[in-house]
């Protein structure tokens, strides 16, 4: 605990101003920040940023320090599917975030890439070009130097980038159909997002594979990348993935599921959905480059109770 006392110089200040002054070594945010913690108390007592000090009054501080995030090199495995020159092809494990950020302040993706390829440390991101959420497994694509970053957001951005996915869902699907609905940050919970007239386009086609009495193994084409759109179509839709905590919470599950299939539909520890396959033009050439990732053996083993 730091005490000081307010003198002349801060005399009828706000607190967080106040505070700012006398504990010089700390941003006025972060100060801010810690008066809504409860980490700076005021003659003892919890006051509003705003409210006036006066001379005399002892400020207590009790910093806490936040973890900073680190980009360097961890020794995290990769599974690598292909590699060349100007790119690699990542075979995403679930519970992997993308980059260092708010919750997340190592262990992921781009620090495994910056232990097994330094060179990357160079490039925005280590060479991330586009995202998949933690909890999705799946094929990714690594740029391993400027000219290929550019072109591959590039074609992202001209919608010339396919991108397919696998999911499990409650629900029945017959045939194909598509979801046109535009997405927009929940104003609710700003984790969330959904459907929402003043959001940005967004384009999923969606393709049945199999069913399985009330759940369906189906296919989803993207045709743009909003944040968590798969998700949030099939929620729309009525059709929740199995084991999204976020837009399935009362985790549904179809009549005349059996005990055990409940029990591992329940304890499925993640979104049922994976990145299967990805399709984008060559850089130098006039072709293209398809890469698939297989179903990884939870989403295998929940398909086999299913049957």
């Amino acid at each position: 605990m730091i005490h000081k006392n307010i003198n002349e110089k801060q005399n009828n200040f706000r607190l967080d101003q106040a505070a700012t002054l006398l504990f010089e070594d700390f941003s006025r945010s972060q100060i801010q920040k810690w008066i809504l913690q409860g980490n700076l108390l005021v003659n003892g007592e919890h006051l509003k940023a705003k409210e006036k000090v006066h001379i005399g009054d002892e400020l207590a501080l009790d910093p806490v320090f936040e973890r900073k995030v680190s980009w360097d090199g961890e020794d995290i495995p990769l599974d690598i599917l292909y590699e060349e020159e100007d790119f690699l092809i990542i075979n995403k494990t679930s519970g992997m975030v993308m980059h260092p950020g708010a919750g997340y302040h190592n262990g992921t993706l781009a620090n495994s890439l910056a232990f097994h390829f330094p060179n990357l440390r160079v490039l925005p991101r280590c060479g991330i070009v586009h995202r998949l959420d933690k909890d999705t497994s799946g094929v990714l694509v690594i740029a391993k130097n400027e000219k290929f970053r550019n072109f591959f957001v590039y074609k992202l951005q001209e919608r010339e980038v396919y991108k397919q996915y696998e999911a499990l869902v409650v629900g029945k699907v017959i045939g194909s159909f598509s979801i046109d609905h535009s997405i927009e940050r929940d104003p609710r919970n700003r984790i969330r997002m959904r459907v929402g007239k003043n959001g940005r386009d967004a384009l999923s086609h969606v393709s049945l594979i199999n069913s399985y009495g009330g759940y369906s193994h189906v296919s989803i084409e993207i045709e743009t990348g909003r944040t968590h759109q798969i998700r949030v179509h099939l929620s729309h839709q009525k059709l929740p993935i199995i084991g999204d905590t976020l837009y399935n919470p009362r985790n549904l599950i179809a009549k005349g599921t059996s005990k055990k299939l409940i029990n591992s539909i329940q304890n499925f520890s993640r979104q049922a959905l994976h990145a299967s396959t990805i399709r984008f033009p060559c850089l130098n050439k006039n072709d293209t480059f398809e890469f698939k990732a297989d179903l990884p053996q939870d989403i295998k083993s929940l398909i086999q109770l299913m049957k």
